[in-house]
């Protein structure tokens, strides 16, 4: 078996605090309505909270520009706030995990404020810099969130790197001074107890620009295993790298299990497959199943014994699973249960993204309603290319980042429960069906298989170490596999449509397994698995 540790056994509710739950009526969450919700996650079971950015920031990317790493901004309260949540979750048994970027800060953070006033200032070289003139980038290196990647500073006459919004400035790794003012930081934090850290587009820390690298670049695990052995090293924590272009050989660096780097990373080969191979996420393609299949089994075989997987289907940047991949009207209930039984029964650490225990849906706004830069920009840039207005929508529906940020539906009330106020972005229209109050003590709700697939976890070691098989690889509407740890068995059965399917499992899975959870109430049918059907099977030799 291998090494034990906590963050493999756990499983960790994300928060997009902004959404979450505001207290004080002015449509924003904070960490006071956090606090309030501990008990209802406690009662969910989780023990991890990863908690999308709460330090100062000017929220041009929601919080994912920081102008003071050790501060907490005011729209979400304050420092003792969160020294609160921090105590308050720990009486639970619950950890926080705090979201650290440090690819890039704010250009409001004073080291760039100092940065830019001369190229003689200390702080200069805490970014990166390139020479130019006011109309001639140093190269055609793009802008995640479009346009070109360099801002002109005639101040210093000089271009600074921003890979994502012109608010970015992207930090200068290969400076040690910049390093080191990181470690402090984070060691600060670690100080405070935290029981974590995911690192936002940690991959992106080694750029060299001059060469087109962004991603991987040459210095990266030499800089994440120095960062780690100034930092994560001195406690037990749950690090998590956001890596989008990473490869199982690649997670076996970031994952070594050695704890020379982190414990796991987020890696979205999953993700993509919905998208017209070598175009962007908003070129909408189906989903192949097969290769949905092939790719999460291969993490699953790849990384065994040396990495750890990190297993979601949600987070803050993406798409409600259920109008993904499942289905949001007549079989919403099963096919959210059905995506959550595949996912938990898998090996690696769970994450749940806020309302995804409860079924939470996509959205449809009219273009003034969304609120995200990047969704934004798309919409103006390909607009004005002469693509045709549904046909951005479509793409915005479908893939729009304000999906995941809709305030969190607690109950049937006004604003869901969220806020007394106007919330920062409009309330879901079907919260009044779709809500925590409504499914907390419904013993069929979503809401209840969640909590019952996490006990499952916590109760048989077949959930966390077992090996991996994956059956019926060609099978074009089942998800089947096997965890096998020490003479258990656990079988996990999906039915991935909308329509009954037949399917034979080998003779030896065929025996005396005891039903441990189902999405369905009444009686499984021996070799048919109903629309979006999941159920999973125990036997102990």
């Amino acid at each position: 078996m291998q090494r034990q540790k906590w963050w493999k056994e756990t499983v960790v509710y994300q928060i997009y605090p902004r959404s979450f739950q505001d207290s004080d009526g002015d449509g924003v969450g904070d960490l006071p309505g956090i606090i309030s919700r501990l008990d209802y996650l406690a009662e969910l079971g989780i023990g991890a909270i990863w908690l999308s950015p709460v330090c100062k920031s000017p929220q041009d990317d929601n919080g994912y520009d920081i102008s003071d790493y050790r501060d907490i901004d005011p729209m979400f309260g304050t420092l003792a706030d969160m020294e609160r949540l921090i105590e308050e979750a720990g009486r639970r048994g619950i950890k926080i995990v705090m979201d650290l970027v440090l690819n890039h800060s704010s250009d409001e953070h004073p080291w760039f404020v100092e940065a830019k006033k001369s190229r003689d200032n200390p702080y200069h070289d805490y970014y990166v810099w390139r020479d130019g003139g006011p109309e001639s980038p140093p190269n055609g290196l793009g802008s995640i969130f479009g346009g070109s990647a360099w801002q002109w500073v005639p101040e210093v006459g000089q271009y600074y790197l921003h890979l994502f919004s012109v608010k970015q400035p992207d930090l200068n790794w290969e400076n040690p001074r910049v390093r080191q003012e990181i470690y402090d930081m984070i060691n600060w934090w670690i100080d405070k107890g935290v029981g974590g850290f995911r690192l936002d587009v940690i991959d992106l820390i080694a750029k060299e620009p001059d060469r087109m690298i962004t991603g991987n670049g040459p210095k990266l695990h030499d800089y994440i295993r120095e960062l780690s052995e100034r930092t994560f090293s001195r406690a037990d924590l749950l690090t998590v790298g956001e890596t989008w272009g990473a490869t199982p050989d690649m997670a076996k660096l970031y994952s070594n299990p050695d704890g020379s780097e982190l414990s796991m990373v987020f890696q979205f080969e999953h993700i993509g497959l919905d998208e017209k191979e070598g175009w962007s996420k908003w070129d909408l393609a189906p989903l192949d199943f097969l290769r949905l299949k092939a790719v999460l089994s291969k993490w699953q075989t790849e990384l065994k014994g040396e990495a750890w997987n990190s297993l979601f289907w949600n987070n803050h940047d993406l798409p409600r699973i259920v109008s993904r991949w499942g289905n949001d009207g007549a079989y919403r209930v099963q096919s959210a249960k059905m995506l959550a039984t595949l996912l938990h029964g898998m090996q690696g650490t769970p994450y749940v993204y806020q309302g995804e225990e409860l079924g939470m849906t996509n959205v449809r706004y009219p273009i003034e309603e969304y609120r995200d830069i990047e969704l934004l920009n798309l919409y103006k840039e390909r607009t004005e290319r002469g693509y045709p207005h549904d046909e951005v929508m479509a793409s915005i529906y479908a893939k729009g980042r304000d999906n995941a940020r809709t305030p969190m539906q607690w109950d049937a009330s006004p604003q869901a429960g969220f806020t007394s106020g106007e919330p920062w972005i409009r309330v879901n229209p079907n919260y009044t069906d779709i809500n925590a109050d409504a499914q907390r003590d419904d013993s069929d709700s979503i809401f209840s298989h969640y909590r019952q697939l996490i006990a499952l976890r916590k109760a048989h070691k077949v959930f966390v170490y077992g090996d991996y098989e994956l059956l019926l690889p060609e099978h074009r509407d089942v998800f089947a596999y096997t965890r096998k740890l020490e003479g258990e068995t656990l079988l996990v059965l999906c039915n991935f449509y909308g329509a009954d399917v037949a399917f034979e499992l080998p003779e030896a899975l065929s025996g005396d397994m005891s039903l441990l959870i189902a999405n369905y109430a009444d009686e499984p049918r021996r070799g048919t698995l109903r629309p979006y059907e999941a159920r999973m099977y125990r036997s102990q030799s």
